[in-house]
């Protein structure tokens, strides 16, 4: 193989606008206003992260490829230029993002519901059915800039991974401030144990916290391990099926020295119903072996129909033990029952938090506690 064809692979693609970018960190590679606008804007979406790789796929081909359209990434398209986004986005992009810690969402844009199924070119008279709407506005006109050559491609790729460079450093400095000051050697309050229920109650209550529940039932069982003679298992994807991992909810609890799950927890951001608990029945059902417990955590109200449908099923499952609690009157009860262990709980807490990848907990949402953590934790 020669030299240039071996440039033009895309991993060496991706490498060499990663060096561009690098050089040009401090100012834009690009002097387009409205393009830097459109990119800073697709790059920094919080609220939808799957735009931002799309994009990266689609510039990747087109330097791989120059003869595609890069209006069409979807290869069910057929004609003249269609190529696979999905696999540039999954076997090249994603590899790249993951070893440079870009901050892009886990799953494909292409198995997206805004860009699956769809079967037509990706041109701006477009309308894609996904919020935030200018989201999918800018990368269809980037894409189309790209097409009619108002924009180099290697320029746009280039300015692109600039821009999640310099979020991904803005990020990491936020968080080492915030760490560095809940780690410096001065007075701080040890929290009671209704001062730490009150602190995740305040984060509980921030936007887009439904995986929270789970990490305060996981951290509870981490943090009291040793005293109960049981473990949870490692935490799931948020975005993974039970039917797909076998997983019967979403904390797993075993005896320790024993991989049988005894009590399975089952997160609901949501009122829990006679339906939720059916459902539960069947996947109980069919699972290997019985469980002692199964209980039902809900940020909602609970209502007595429901709790006495889950009180009648102890006889008819043969032994399992249903019950729903709320998230913060479960946490209240662990925090008092093992009070000398509030700290150990925080501190589980506060790093199961941190792992999360950013699709299951947001950067803000970690930033948040942080924040609020430090400012329980101040004696001004």
């Amino acid at each position: 193989m020669s030299e240039q064809a071996v440039r033009r692979e895309p991993p060496d693609i991706l490498n060499r606008a990663l060096v561009r970018a690098t050089e040009h960190l401090a100012a834009p590679i690009m002097e387009d206003s409205d393009v830097l606008a459109r990119v800073d804007f697709v790059c920094r979406c919080i609220s939808n992260r799957a735009g931002v790789r799309l994009l990266m796929a689609c510039l990747l081909a087109k330097l791989h490829q120059p003869q595609v359209d890069i209006r069409r990434p979807h290869t069910g398209l057929g004609g003249e230029g269609t190529y696979s986004g999905r696999t540039y986005d999954e076997q090249h992009v994603w590899p790249f993002a993951v070893n440079h810690r870009l901050p892009v969402n886990r799953t494909s844009a292409f198995l997206t519901p805004s860009f699956r199924n769809l079967d037509r070119p990706l041109t701006t008279d477009l309308e894609i059915v996904g919020r935030p709407a200018l989201l999918y506005a800018y990368l269809l006109q980037l894409l189309d800039d790209v097409s009619t050559g108002r924009v180099a491609a290697a320029d746009l790729l280039a300015e692109v991974i600039r821009s999640l460079l310099v979020i991904r450093e803005e990020r990491d400095n936020r968080m080492a401030t915030l760490l560095a000051s809940l780690r410096q050697p001065v007075e701080r309050l040890l929290l009671s144990a209704e001062e730490i229920v009150s602190l995740i109650e305040q984060h509980l209550q921030c936007r887009n916290a439904s995986r929270l529940p789970v990490l305060v039932v996981a951290a509870a069982y981490q943090a009291a391990a040793n005293r109960l003679g049981e473990h949870p298992l490692p935490l799931m994807s948020h975005t993974a099926a039970d039917t797909r991992t076998g997983s019967l909810g979403d904390v797993e609890v075993t005896l320790v020295n024993d991989d049988r799950v005894v009590t399975s927890y089952e997160m609901k951001s949501r009122r829990l119903t006679t339906e939720d608990i059916d459902q539960t029945l069947q996947k109980l059902a069919e699972a290997p072996n019985s469980i002692d417990n199964y209980i039902f955590v809900t940020t909602d109200a609970i209502s007595e129909e429901t709790k006495a449908y889950a009180d009648s099923l102890y006889e008819r499952t043969g032994g399992t033990e249903f019950a729903i609690l709320d998230c913060i009157g479960f946490l209240r009860h662990f925090l008092h029952l093992f009070h000398r262990l509030r700290l150990d709980f925080l501190d589980a807490y506060q790093k199961l938090l941190l792992d999360e990848p950013d699709s299951a907990v947001s950067q803000p949402l970690k930033e948040a506690f942080l924040a609020l953590r430090l400012a329980a934790e101040s004696d001004e």
